[in-house]
């Protein structure tokens, strides 16, 4: 399995990269080390590879990832939801076995 972005989150991903000045050439996904349950996720544009990540093509978007990160984000799916509550990207990831009450970190 490998990471997997929906067609309406490459369709946000590319809006909000878009309006970036210089435009970056691509999305990094990562996990990052902190939140009340350990893990949490970070996306961020990139201008540039670092040369030993892992790179998905969506549609035209390049998605990196760095190799620690991947073993967290394998199988994982994201996706662009837009709700009465808000608006933001999910992060299916079948790796998590349990979640803080904000949802907004995790332990594998």
């Amino acid at each position: 399995m490998a990471l997997q972005l929906t067609p309406k989150a490459v369709e946000k991903v590319r809006e909000i990269l878009g309006r970036q000045e210089p435009q970056p050439k691509g999305l990094r996904v990562s996990v990052v080390g902190g939140g009340c349950s350990g893990f949490s996720y970070q996306m961020n544009f990139e201008h540039e590879s670092n040369g030993i990540d892992k790179v998905f093509t969506f549609d035209g978007l390049q998605v990196f990832v760095d190799q620690a990160s991947l073993m967290y984000l394998d199988g994982t799916k994201i996706d662009y939801i837009e709700t009465l509550e808000g608006a933001g990207f999910k992060f299916e990831n079948p790796n998590v076995k349990t979640t803080c009450g904000c949802g907004s970190s995790f332990s594998a």
